[in-house]
């Protein structure tokens, strides 16, 4: 009797409204899911932060002309924002886990926008080291792919490596958006208007942060896309101490120097070299500013498709030999390079563009591939470790770079010096070993 009560009441009751939880983590309901647009907002953010990378190399000259400064001390001011870009990401993504992602970025990128504003004013080569270096160093390098990795790894388990590549793909991007429109107001209203452009980028995007970002799925009620739901760790503390024990901790395996030593060599053989001093080079060799800096956008338009096609790789393909194949084309094209600059763009310079293109951050999803399938949870830290390798290898190219020119009056030592560091890192990517576990 009790059971047909119990069965009639059960039938008789109307049913429960889920929770506004239950009903966001449900997988049927027809819409976009959040993580989406989480990265679609990291990307612009990533552009907006990146359109400070497209003008030292368009600066060289200019602030050689106008204030006297040597090359080797603008690119000292430019090594100085690299190598803080690097070594701020581990810090940076420690702190996303104790105060949040929107924080920490809307922070940077008033940074950004501080220093590339305040450098309209500057009149001393210590105040360009200023505000290029400290104040620019500071914010990019809390927009770093630390940053990527840190949405990447807290959004998805599904599709990371396309995700990760078209969020590299975003610094590109940026490039291939301000580098022309840079190129174009220096040319035509000077250095300071182009500085002021880059200032506003960075602050346009700041609404877009704080009202579209979120920390963690779980403050929706989602689940990562392709995951399970799981609850929001309580905030970590002591964001420092954690960063320098993962570096620590890190530090301890073979594959940690591997990773950095190929990660500073692309750093060296992209940011230091290609985005400072390709414009200078070629404008030495006769060719306009304007003309390089189109071509140094045409490398941005190839280093989106070749990214996310590199990260789809990553997903299906074994990410050292990726990285091997990746350096070892790299450095030869570098070589050719000094044969190659001229006064006109002709077709074989364009071929080169579009390769260097392809190739260019085309390094970025098998590292962080491999950092996750070593370290795990600690990977987005590590990859930050791994990225201020990357920066000082840029930071050291691009001060001894101008130093180069300075002294031989030529960029070409350089060139072929790049060329032979890229076929190291091709051989260190192969005898990176795998973890027991997956290689069983």
């Amino acid at each position: 009797m009790n059971r047909i009560t119990d069965s009639a009441t059960a039938q008789a009751a109307p049913p429960r409204r889920p929770s506004r939880t239950a009903r966001l983590r449900d997988p049927s309901r027809p819409r976009i899911h959040r993580a989406w647009i989480v990265a679609a907002v990291t990307f612009v953010t990533i552009i907006g932060g990146a359109a400070f990378n497209s003008l030292p190399g368009l600066l060289i000259d200019p602030l050689h002309t106008e204030f006297g400064w040597s090359r080797g001390e603008i690119g000292l001011a430019v090594s100085i924002d690299m190598a803080l870009y690097g070594l701020t990401a581990p810090f940076a993504a420690a702190l996303m886990d104790r105060f949040g992602i929107r924080r920490v970025v809307a922070v940077a990128l008033s940074a950004v926008a501080a220093g590339a504003l305040a450098s309209v004013w500057m009149t001393a080569a210590w105040q360009l080291m200023l505000y290029w270096g400290l104040l620019v160093g500071l914010g990019t390098g809390s927009m770093a792919m630390a940053f990527s990795a840190t949405v990447t790894h807290r959004w998805f388990v599904a599709r990371r490596g396309l995700v990760t590549g078209i969020l590299t793909a975003a610094g590109a991007s940026g490039q291939l958006v301000f580098l022309p429109l840079c190129a174009w107001i220096v040319d035509g209203h000077g250095w300071r208007p182009a500085s002021v452009t880059v200032a506003l980028a960075a602050l346009v995007v700041v609404p877009f942060v704080w009202l579209l970002m979120r920390d963690h799925p779980a403050d929706v009620g989602l689940a990562p896309y392709g995951g399970a739901y799981v609850e929001k760790p309580a905030p970590a503390k002591g964001a420092a101490r954690r960063a320098v024990r993962v570096l620590a901790d890190a530090a301890r395996t073979g594959p940690f120097w591997l990773l950095a030593g190929t990660f500073a060599i692309c750093g060296a053989s992209t940011n230091g070299l290609i985005r400072t001093h390709f414009v200078p080079s070629a404008h030495d060799h006769g060719m306009p500013i304007t003309a390089a800096a189109s071509l140094l956008a045409v490398v941005g338009v190839f280093d989106v498709i070749g990214t996310i096609f590199s990260g789809w790789l990553t997903d299906r393909f074994d990410a050292r030999r990726l990285l091997a194949l990746y350096y070892a084309l790299r450095g030869v094209s570098l070589l050719f390079l000094p044969m190659l600059l001229a006064p006109a763009v002709h077709p074989p310079m364009v071929f080169f563009i579009v390769f260097y293109g392809l190739d260019w951050v085309a390094t970025v999803p098998p590292t962080l591939a491999l950092c996750r399938e070593q370290y795990g949870e600690d990977s987005a830290i590590v990859f930050g470790w791994v990225l201020a390798s990357h920066q000082v290898g840029a930071a050291l190219v691009a001060f001894l770079g101008g130093v180069a020119r300075d002294a031989f009056g030529s960029y070409d030592v350089v060139w072929y010096a790049a060329g032979a560091m890229c076929a190291t890192a091709a051989l260190m990517a192969l005898v990176i070993r795998r973890p027991r576990a997956v290689a069983a």
